[in-house]
């Protein structure tokens, strides 16, 4: 394993062990937000009541315009600020790092300001018709406001390769919007006896309150670590001199970028909210509030909780970009070839057995979560959503090692190419297929997507796919034995004849619990762990007492 000297001549941590470090930590955060996102989800829906359906579909709907919003706001400047001020770092020109962060402020500012503005005025003209949107959006466009600048704080540590802020601060941000959902929406639906539509708009002012929560912690990592800055600062080269309007130039260059494809899969879940039930009227005399149902149980249930997995490539691309970026900027083609195989390990060794895992437990899963409302469509439909997440993911960490090597136009290219795809398959899909429909159709565009990126990469850089062969085989087994031995216990548990909360919620944790045993204690015994995330992963054989 390849170690490299920084400035000084010290020896620093390899690539490997740098990306496997910072996706501990992004995955972590990620993985407890998502946790604590879905979560919420069980009390939430026990407080509407009757109204529980049509309230997630309404906030759902109201989060796909605010995250389409939020990233025009963010306009990608977090990940190029990450990706410039890591390429900035590896001249050893800390400096221009720092006043690269103090220009990305400005823009932050500006473009979360006006996107508020926008979104808070303009509420009427995004609804699709639907009314209840406008309190909704209304309360949405208050987190716009704080979330560019938490965000390219956020990117101003990872280019550092300093994960823990960004991860612990967005734990924080997660934990107090959920405190602060559950506890309007217990006043209320529960002790009130109030509106639904007010709780709902409470519940999405709640992103506000969290990202205000996120970014004093943020401030915090800031002041603390400000001597450590300096000190980078002042040991720079300052070889380089780069005038304000270049910075703002590159940062906007690589910004525009990172909106089209950060927004991808907010983009298609756009498609889908303003195509289905037009189609659906078509296919068949169905109500708006039946087609309001199923669009919450593929549109909103299935996909709050394959974010949960989906979090896990997303931690691993944030990683990626700044690691690549530094690679790219040292023109060195075998360490982005290496560095390309072992993010695309990465991705499998962990992304593949959720996904499954995910699959097989998806009946009582969505008990647990989701109750009894169309039960039985709604597992079919998470179990569908599951084996889609692979994919997602997928687009998630392609999409970024694009970025990471400054190809950025060429992916923005191939992210089109599949939404057209999508477009011309989701009127015919969706027809025959209903509900199924747009998973569908975003499983076709976003291959295609992928496809043309991955085949770029090895054209470009070469990707060892005999490595990635060799080691996807030892996933794929024990990704199997993972999900035989869930669906196993879910069979198992079917038999105590409850459909109820608790007895799926004790079918899930042990079938999560004995699937994820196996999978780590046969990843350990082979040594596939210790190939992919390095030789760190000896100390928990030895605690597991794994020979």
């Amino acid at each position: 394993m390849s170690t490299r000297s920084d400035h000084t001549g010290n020896q620093t941590v390899s690539a490997q062990d740098q990306m496997v470090s910072g996706s501990a930590w992004m995955t972590a955060g990620s993985i407890f937000s998502r946790i604590l996102g879905a979560i919420y989800i069980v009390p939430w829906s026990i407080w509407f009541g009757t109204f529980f359906l049509q309230a997630n579909a309404l906030y759902g709907k109201g989060y796909n315009i605010y995250s389409f919003f939020l990233i025009a706001a963010i306009a990608g400047v977090p990940s190029a600020i990450a990706k410039q001020v890591a390429h900035y770092n590896a001249l050893n020109e800390y400096g221009i790092s720092v006043r690269l962060y103090k220009r990305g402020l400005v823009i932050a500012l500006l473009t979360g300001i006006s996107i508020a503005l926008l979104l808070f005025v303009g509420a009427p003209l995004f609804t699709g018709g639907d009314r209840h949107l406008i309190p909704v959006l209304h309360s949405l466009a208050w987190a716009i406001l704080i979330i560019p600048t938490m965000s390219l704080t956020r990117g101003y540590f990872q280019g550092f390769q300093q994960m823990a802020p960004s991860a612990i601060s967005q734990f924080v941000e997660q934990l107090a919007r959920v405190a602060y959902m559950l506890l309007t929406a217990f006043v209320i639906m529960y002790v009130m006896k109030g509106d639904w539509v007010s709780a709902v708009s409470q519940s999405t002012l709640a992103a506000a309150v969290g990202a205000l929560c996120g970014l004093i912690v943020l401030g915090v990592y800031y002041w603390r670590r400000r001597d450590h800055f300096r000190g980078l600062v002042a040991g720079s080269n300052n070889e380089l001199v780069v005038p304000a309007k270049q910075l703002y130039k590159e940062i906007i260059a690589q910004a525009v970028p990172f909106i089209i494809l950060g927004a991808g899969i907010t983009i298609f879940q756009l498609i889908d909210q303003y195509t289905f039930a037009p189609i659906m009227h078509l296919a068949g005399n169905y109500s708006d509030a039946y087609l309001n149902d199923l669009f919450a149980l593929f549109g909103v249930n299935a996909n709050k909780l394959i974010m949960i997995t989906i979090s896990l490539s997303s931690a691993l691309a944030v990683t990626v970009v700044p690691l690549l970026s530094e690679a790219y900027t040292r023109g060195n083609k075998h360490e982005i070839s290496g560095q390309l195989t072992n993010a695309f390990l990465m991705f499998e060794f962990v992304m593949i057995p959720a996904a499954l895992g995910m699959a097989a437990v998806a009946r009582p899963l969505n008990i647990v979560f989701y109750g009894q409302t169309q039960e039985a469509l709604g597992s079919s439909i998470l179990a569908f959503s599951s084996y889609l997440s692979i994919l997602l993911g997928l687009y998630t960490v392609v999409s970024a090692l694009m970025q990471g090597i400054s190809q950025n136009r060429r992916a923005v290219h191939y992210f089109a190419v599949g939404t057209v795809v999508k477009f011309i398959v989701q009127w015919p899909l969706v027809y025959l297929l209903g509900a199924f429909g747009p998973l569908v159709a975003t499983g076709i565009g976003l291959f295609v997507t992928c496809y043309l990126i991955i085949h770029s990469l090895d054209v470009q850089f070469g990707i060892n796919y005999a490595t990635i062969a060799k080691k996807t085989n030892g996933i794929l087994l024990a990704s199997i034995g993972t999900f035989a031995i869930a669906r196993v216990v879910v069979m198992v548990g079917s038999l105590a004849g409850s459909n109820g909360r608790i007895i799926s919620f004790v079918v899930t944790a042990i079938a999560a619990t004995l699937g994820g045993y196996f999978y780590v204690y046969m990843t350990l015994k082979s040594r596939l762990a210790d190939a992919i995330v390095g030789d760190r992963v000896a100390g928990i054989r030895r605690r597991l007492h794994i020979h």
